[in-house]
């Protein structure tokens, strides 16, 4: 007995494996409430978007993820002892140019900059990431530019 036998078909196949390609990405834009939400909940949801995860079309080597609008990051939980505890690292390159903050004085001053990092932390450390991070915007509170775009609102 051959092949055949197998259930392998000779000959042309039916099914075609469907590729994204930049030319025909149709992205949405989403509002994503973070008030009362913990911060990893948040920026994972957000990161799946930002990468195209949430959509049957998702190739991974292709930036085929919508963009994102994080409101009320000011007012995002933490939970565990996460405030005191957790520490942001910055280094200016010079010798001494290490600078250290607690995610409490990174929530009261720095909302924006501490919820970008947990969702760029999230996606892919390349070039397609840092083309995925610029779609993501976040803001302290309920006012955002974005109206124009009409956004969707997803529920967490």
């Amino acid at each position: 007995m051959g092949r055949q036998s197998f259930g392998v078909m000779k000959g042309k196949n039916n099914m075609k494996s469907f590729m994204q390609t930049k030319e025909n990405i149709k992205r949405d834009w989403y509002v994503i409430d973070a008030a009362g939400q913990n911060l990893g909940r948040v920026a994972t949801k957000a990161a799946r978007v930002l990468r195209g995860k949430h959509k049957p079309t998702y190739t991974p080597y292709v930036d085929c993820g919508d963009y994102v609008i994080i409101i009320n990051a000011g007012k995002v939980n933490l939970t565990g002892n996460k405030l005191e505890d957790k520490k942001y690292y910055n280094h200016s390159g010079y010798p001494g140019g290490l600078r250290e903050r607690t995610a409490k004085e990174m929530l009261e001053k720095y909302p924006e900059e501490m919820m970008e990092r947990a969702v760029k932390g999230m996606l892919p450390h390349n070039r397609l990431g840092r083309a995925m991070g610029k779609k993501l915007f976040v803001y302290r509170d309920e006012n955002h530019k974005q109206e124009a775009q009409k956004p969707i609102k997803m529920e967490i």
